[in-house]
């Protein structure tokens, strides 16, 4: 399965957001959506368009598959498993969504981006309750330890990446142990706890046309 692989600050200039995608780069004054607010494109400083209910609800789909680096078919999948979920089904897609291995170890700090999180879990770098656990797309659970492998501790990209992490401002249902380099789900969040500006009720209203 293929998978982007051309400007990821486009994504974010699309939504008109950042969608922080590119790690540090997106809160450093390079960041193009500072530098150029608008959509990317020949025409993109003179698109006014007015989007439609469907436009609307379509643009708030993109950006969640674009903020978790998902493709139709797998967003799809989320939102059928979240549908058969008890309570309301847009809490259920986002809960499901943060639960993935790739976001949790982005969250605590491991990785500075959930696409550098996926490279590194592919490549055997992260422990899940003492197994190795290769599959980005993981369903953490409430108590999952996860730990990076002795032979990645030394890699510059997760010292580098943990050395933005401030222990107080901890995702509130993460707990990490920045020295030992492990940290473990202690619940599951609420979603008011979750640090994420998307209405996903909208894509719901989409699906369920």
């Amino acid at each position: 399965m293929g998978r982007y692989t051309g400007p990821v600050c486009k994504l974010c200039r699309r939504e008109k957001e950042k969608l922080f995608l590119k790690g540090s780069k997106c809160t450093s004054s390079k960041c193009p959506v500072e530098k150029r607010a608008y959509v990317p494109g020949q025409h993109g400083q003179n698109r006014r368009s007015r989007l439609s209910d469907y436009g609307i609800q379509l643009r708030e789909k993109q950006k969640i598959k674009r903020i978790y680096g998902l493709f139709e078919k797998q967003f799809r999948n989320y939102y059928k498993k979240a549908d058969k979920m008890a309570g309301i089904t847009g809490n259920n897609l986002i809960l499901l969504l943060e639960s993935r291995l790739d976001n949790i170890v982005y969250r605590l700090g491991f990785a500075p981006s959930r696409n550098a999180a996926r490279q590194l879990i592919s490549h055997r770098h992260f422990n899940v309750n003492g197994r190795i656990v290769n599959i980005p797309s993981y369903l953490t659970s409430e108590g999952d330890l996860i730990e990076v492998r002795d032979k990645a501790k030394k890699m510059e990209v997760i010292h580098a990446s943990m050395r933005r992490v401030k222990t107080e401002n901890a995702t509130p249902w993460l707990e990490l142990d920045k020295a030992n380099m492990l940290g473990r789900v202690i619940e599951i969040p609420e979603r008011e706890q979750i640090p994420l500006e998307v209405k996903e009720h909208l894509v719901i209203e989409l699906y369920s046309k």
